[in-house]
């Protein structure tokens, strides 16, 4: 059966916007709560939206997993070498205090968007980077907010 790409305008690319945009939530919710939670509750804050940005790296190193095991990939290599390094990164942001590793996490999130901005097109991927681009700036907002609050 021949690839079909899903298109943001399609039934199945709404319920995809719809979830992007849903996974924004526990990013902005955290990074309000480091604000005003109580001192006892920071830390368990902290590292909850610390262990969700390395979810969601993780996630988006795996996008390119499954981009390069179709059989016609391009770039086959460099999606799956690229797919594991935020995994990777996010592995040691998450371990580190939250007033660095957060901001790690935001960095990771930009080098996670500039690669899919260069690999994504060539997948058939171009009409999703407007959401791409939208989600990034969010999360990576909710993690560098994060850490001023830590």
């Amino acid at each position: 059966m021949p690839y079909t790409p899903i298109t943001p305008d399609s039934q199945a690319g709404v319920l995809i916007q719809r979830l992007g945009y849903a996974g924004l939530v526990p990013f902005v919710v955290l990074a309000v709560l480091l604000w005003i939670v109580t001192p006892e509750a920071h830390p368990y804050v902290a590292l909850a939206l610390s262990a969700y940005a390395a979810t969601i790296t993780s996630f988006l190193g795996g996008i390119h997993w499954g981009i390069g095991l179709r059989h016609n990939a391009p770039h086959r290599k460099l999606h799956m070498s690229w797919g594991v390094v935020p995994s990777l990164v996010a592995w040691i942001a998450v371990m580190m205090p939250a007033y660095a590793g957060l901001p790690l996490f935001g960095l990771l999130l930009i080098a996670c968007y500039l690669v899919d901005r260069k690999t994504w097109p060539e997948a058939g991927l171009r009409e999703w980077m407007t959401m791409r681009f939208r989600l990034t700036v969010v999360s990576t907002l909710a993690c560098l907010l994060g850490a001023a609050a830590t």
